[in-house]
This record gives structure tokens, C-alpha cells and sequence, in this order.
């Protein structure tokens, strides 16, 4: 999630990103999101293993601000919001 191209960024893990983006989206979160206006869901990643979604996650978290940027524009130059594709 983030507040805007090059914006503060949030990452995080959930079983369900559709609902959680939607959260996140309209304030249903107190906290990071809500705070800093998270609401544009620019990059995700699929895993079939939660504990696998989790170590990413993990690792994510210690990466450069730099690295995350360019995992999001490697496939999301415009940083256009994903959250309407997620119930095509």
C-alpha cells in the first residue's frame, strides 16, 4: 500500500487482500495506513503458503527504500492502484 507515487509505503501479509485492502482503503484500520493515508494498493504478491507469505514479508521489511520502489515499478511504473482489479 502506499500514500501516493513515491509516497510512504506499508507492507503486509493477509489471507483475504480484497477485504484487508478495503480496510486499509476506508479507514477501517487504526494505525501506520490510516495515519500516513495508505489507501493505493500498488504491488502484491501471491503465495499458496502463508509461513511462506510471512518470511517474505519478514524480509521485506529489512530492504533499502530504494529496492521496494523498484519491485513496485518493475511491474507497476505509473504506480496505478490494483485494488479495482482485485474482484475481476
Amino acid at each position: 500500500m502506499a500514500s501516493k507515487r513515491n509516497g510512504t509505503l506499508y507492507l503486509g501479509v493477509t489471507s483475504n487482500l480484497p477485504y484487508r485492502a478495503w480496510q486499509h482503503r476506508t479507514g477501517q484500520i487504526e494505525g501506520f495506513t490510516k495515519k500516513y493515508r495508505c489507501h493505493m494498493l500498488v504491488w502484491y504478491e501471491h503465495f499458496d503458503d502463508i509461513q511462506d507469505a510471512r518470511a517474505c514479508e519478514y524480509r521485506m521489511k529489512t530492504w533499502k527504500r530504494d529496492w521496494k520502489i523498484a519491485l513496485i515499478e518493475k511491474d507497476n511504473p505509473v504506480w496505478r492502484d490494483l485494488y479495482p482489479d482485485l474482484n475481476r
